[in-house]
Order: C-alpha cells, then structure tokens, then sequence
C-alpha cells in the first residue's frame, strides 16, 4: 500500500463517517490502527471537521465541504498529471 499523508487520511475518514461510523469501522475503513485513528479523531473533532455522538463519529456539514474541495482538487490533479504523461513531459508520476 501506498503511503498517505494527513490530508489522504482525512479525507478517507470523512467519507467513511459520511452516514456515521463506529471507531472500529474506521479504523477497518481506514486500514489504520486504534491509536493513530484515535489521533485523527480528535484532529478532526478540534477542526469541526468531524462530532461523535451516542459512539458514532460523523462528518459535519464543514467536513463534507472539506471533503467536496479534496474531490474536485484530487480530480484535477488526476487529469493534469495524466494530460503531463501523455505528452510525455513526466513519467513515473506518484
């Protein structure tokens, strides 16, 4: 598996407590372990990103924004490094 960073992470714990998710459903989401998703929880809860309630973590309405401006930016930069190797100025890009 590739390595992610902080943002990556975010993003895929945000759209998995989308519908609300328990901690081990995150974890298992995640592939992350208890202590760095119990780190990332409390990141997320601090930003606003993210409220747990009755055991269950969901993304708040700050969050999903968050979660929609990760989208459209990963979408772009998809296409623009996929528009570089096609013309062959890059290759290899990761």
């Amino acid at each position: 598996m590739q390595r992610r960073d902080k943002m990556n992470i975010f993003a895929e714990i945000l759209r998995i407590a989308t519908g609300g998710a328990k901690k081990t459903q995150i974890v298992y989401g995640a592939f992350l372990n208890f202590e760095i998703v119990k780190r990332y929880l409390s990141e997320l809860s601090e930003l606003g990103l993210l409220v747990a309630s009755d055991g269950l973590y969901r993304t708040t309405e700050r969050g999903l924004i968050f979660l929609e401006c990760y989208n459209d930016l990963a979408s772009i930069l998809d296409r623009d490094l996929l528009a570089i190797d096609r013309v062959g100025e890059v290759c290899n890009v990761a």
